[in-house]
């Protein structure tokens, strides 16, 4: 990470923070005595500590803990490390701070290893790993940034703790960059712009994490698959529409049953059968190859669909777009040879490169998910499935990082992973080798020798869960997307009455060349009007009063632009559909 000219690496980080973590919990029970420790680890850019206090604390009751903890820092006070045994660290957890929480941690701990533990100052001791910077003074620059209540070890039966948020750069310039990303974040929410753009809603009537799409996303939607669906026949995949339930036997034999059953629905009884909804649309492409005997010819064969699956994500955890329970995944499945499997995974990388480009979305990570410790197939295989992936990776000229036992059970896998408008990473593309459900289902071609061979399978998505896509793009683009996925790409504005019929001869104009138009007839100021359109994002404003009734002109806004001056409407036309060629 760098910033400002300043570099530290992320351990160097995770080290400040926690240090910065020990240093709130000593100002809370400086402030607060009586209060008593959880645990306090560091997280994605920062820190909590987890905190039974005598009196609830609020937001307001942040920047006296702040201030204390820039005393402590002030302070220089030196961090140093003692190792205890166990019977001494449930003594002191006892005696001199009757603390249920270390000493629950404490009872964990083999009798015969050591306890290391961390002083701040002379006194003042955490139960802790470490390591901690030397002193105080190395953490540099902190900020509280919220309170919210925590259940012991995250079980609802146990007591609600205070958990207390913050973060810890080197340089007070980082931390100001950090909070500056914060407040855009808020600003760029998904689910705050969903509303003030009228783009999706979620309703208790209907369920949580189960989107409805109102008719301004709708068409994002629409226009985002549209580009896909043609993208994919021009890559050669053939689209295939499958049910939404299926029996029960089917999820035994593909596995997920066995290896993802909790995140599957309930089963539902059918006649006396058993099925479930789909938490994955692979077996189901199995079942399309399965249908007929296929030739060595006909391979590779590539199966796309939009997909609706649907998998149990508890309450706590769901978000909007990005987390939800029903999703719709841009997924494929290519069915080939092995002597086709290298090329496929290549063609399928490169494909996924092409597809987030054009979306606007350039700076990618890889990462290459690595055997799990739960997994069917032969070691051997997954070491040539994982090399395999490597090539494609390096072939397609992309960095990567190693996630050790984050493959599928079924096999390794290539994660394309986005950075957005602010830098943060989303988890999009996913590629994973499968040598394993071919076997399970006995799936077979017949080669150029007459015998029958075993093909292998790649699991391809581009676009992944395309609600959680969308709610990526909605916050990389603010909500004000490209023209060629704007739900409403020119407002016609009437200054007044007098020229609405106007107004709507350039609007049926337009809608005639293909854009998608709106007319604002209400009986309000232009500039409220104009005012009205930017808000919702709308690329362009095309104002109309007298002399444009008369000339056969309209007056047009950019909403980043401003005004452009006024063009025939055939000039305009031409000037949309030269952006909508690039995709700009």
């Amino acid at each position: 990470m760098s910033h400002n000219g300043q570099n530290v690496s992320h351990a160097e980080l995770d080290v400040l923070r926690h240090s910065a973590a020990h240093v709130l919990a000593k100002a809370v029970q400086q402030l607060y005595p009586g209060s008593k420790l959880g645990i306090g680890p560091v997280i994605d850019n920062g820190f909590y500590y987890d905190i039974d206090t005598p009196a609830r604390l609020g937001e307001a009751d942040l920047p006296p803990i702040e201030a204390r903890m820039r005393e402590i820092i002030a302070a220089d006070e030196p961090f140093r490390r003692e190792e205890w045994s166990k019977a001494q660290a449930l003594e002191h957890y006892a005696r001199h701070d009757d603390n249920p929480y270390k000493r629950e941690i404490i009872e964990a701990v083999p009798a015969d290893e050591p306890i290391s533990v961390y002083w701040t100052g002379a006194d003042w001791v955490d139960l802790c790993r470490g390591p901690h910077v030397p002193t105080a003074g190395r953490i540099g620059a902190v900020k509280l940034l919220s309170v919210a209540g925590a259940y012991w070890r995250g079980d609802e039966h146990q007591p609600m703790l205070q958990r207390i948020y913050g973060t810890a750069w080197q340089t007070q310039d980082q931390l100001e960059h950090y909070l500056w990303q914060l407040e855009e974040a808020r600003r760029r929410d998904h689910r705050k712009l969903g509303r003030e753009l009228d783009l999706f809603s979620i309703s208790d009537e209907v369920g949580p994490g189960l989107i409805l799409w109102h008719p301004k996303g709708a068409m994002v939607r629409v226009l985002a698959e549209d580009f896909s669906r043609q993208a994919h026949l021009q890559h050669g995949y053939d689209w295939v529409f499958t049910p939404h339930i299926g029996r029960a036997h089917l999820w035994e034999t593909s596995g997920h049953l066995g290896f993802y059953k909790d995140s599957m629905y309930a089963p539902m009884d059918v006649e006396g059968d058993v099925y479930y909804a789909k938490p994955m649309n692979c077996p189901f492409h199995i079942e399309i190859y399965r249908s007929r005997v296929r030739s060595y010819r006909e391979l590779p064969l590539r199966y796309a669909e939009y997909g609706t699956v649907y998998r149990y994500e508890r309450s706590g955890v769901l978000h909007g777009l990005t987390r939800v329970r029903g999703c719709t995944q841009d997924d494929a499945h290519i069915f080939c040879r092995p002597d086709q499997v290298e090329a496929e995974i290549a063609r399928a990388l490169s494909f996924s490169l092409y597809v987030l480009r054009t979306f606007g979305l350039s700076d990618f990570t890889a990462y290459l998910s690595t055997r799990p410790t739960e997994y069917v197939g032969e070691v051997a295989d997954w070491e040539r499935a994982q090399e395999a992936l490597r090539r494609a990776i390096e072939a397609a000229g992309l960095g990567y990082d190693l996630d050790p036992g984050g493959g599928a059970f079924y096999g390794p896998k290539i994660d394309l992973k986005v950075h957005d408008a602010l830098g943060r990473e989303w988890q999009l593309s996913t590629i994973q080798f499968d040598f394993n459900e071919p076997a399970r289902f006995g799936l077979e071609f017949i080669g150029d020798d007459g015998q029958a061979h075993r093909p292998y399978m790649v699991h391809r998505a581009l676009m992944g869960s395309i609600e959680r896509f969308l709610g990526v793009l909605i916050e990389h683009y603010a909500g004000a997307f490209p023209l060629w996925l704007a739900p409403v790409q020119a407002a016609v504005i009437p200054i007044a009455d007098r020229h609405l019929e106007y107004a709507e001869s350039v609007a049926a104009e337009l809608r005639g060349a293909g854009f998608r138009v709106d007319v604002d007839a209400r009986r309000e100021k232009m500039q409220a009007k104009i005012r009205a359109a930017q808000a919702q994002q709308v690329p362009y404003m095309l104002v109309v009063g007298d002399r444009d009734q008369q000339a056969g002109t309209v007056s047009v806004r950019e909403r980043r632009e401003g005004d452009l001056g006024a063009q025939p409407v055939a000039d305009f036309c031409a000037q949309l559909n030269e952006r909508l060629a690039a995709r700009t």
